[in-house]
């Protein structure tokens, strides 16, 4: 399957059989959505503009927004209800985090998740093979708290994501504060924004850490 990294927490998963899966799609983050997107499949961590941006992508997709067990075009997909921010939601509201299977490889998108770490939520998570975690701070938990979450349950594979880029418009951290907190043998440099993952290849892995520029 090919991931290609389209800024912010939007990523598109394309399966061997052609389908498509495009989470978080943005507007208003200080560039723009690639045109000419499509997808079966659209998935939203919550309501704000630059998770839900649903007029960027074509093809008439299913959307998920809501907690609940789903399968769609043969993609199994789970979502489970957790906070926006370490206030029980007081501030942002409900964050939802999702985990689905694609080409035999269980990916988990953490959306904007901002609570502090749980167990909890760590042991929900604790079967997939890939998580892809907020590492930018100010909405979301920031890089060492994201370092908590794979310090205490490391996946075989982490992509950091919600960072500010030099031409980013929003208020959170860049990539530098995370990878700064991680060992540099682990990291996997994607300057181009695509990378193919087999179910084969996933299982040598063993905690590296995809760091993914965006795909233009």
């Amino acid at each position: 399957m090919k991931i290609t990294y389209l800024g912010h927490s939007c990523f598109c998963f394309e399966a061997k059989d052609g389908t498509k899966l495009i989470t978080d799609p943005y507007t208003r983050v200080g560039y723009e959505l690639p045109r000419g997107l499509t997808a079966d499949i659209v998935l939203v961590s919550h309501g704000h503009f630059d998770h839900a941006y649903l007029n960027a992508i074509g093809g008439m997709p299913t959307v998920l927004s809501e907690s609940g067990n789903y399968t769609i075009k043969g993609i199994s997909v789970k979502g489970m209800d957790t906070w926006h921010d370490p206030k029980q939601g007081a501030l942002r509201g409900k964050n939802v985090v999702f985990q689905f299977v694609m080409d035999g490889i269980t990916f988990c998108h953490f959306g904007d998740l901002g609570e502090e770490y749980s167990d909890k939520t760590a042991q929900a998570v604790s079967d997939a093979d890939v998580w892809l975690i907020p590492v930018g701070g100010t909405y979301t938990i920031d890089a060492l708290q994201a370092r908590e979450y794979a310090d205490k349950l490391m996946p075989k594979l982490l992509i950091p994501m919600h960072y500010r880029p030099a031409d980013g418009g929003l208020d959170i951290a860049p990539i530098a504060d995370f990878l700064s907190k991680v060992q540099p043998e682990k990291v996997i440099a994607c300057p181009d924004g695509e990378y193919l993952l087999t179910a084969d290849k996933i299982e040598d892995m063993a905690g590296e850490i995809l760091y993914m520029e965006r795909s233009k």
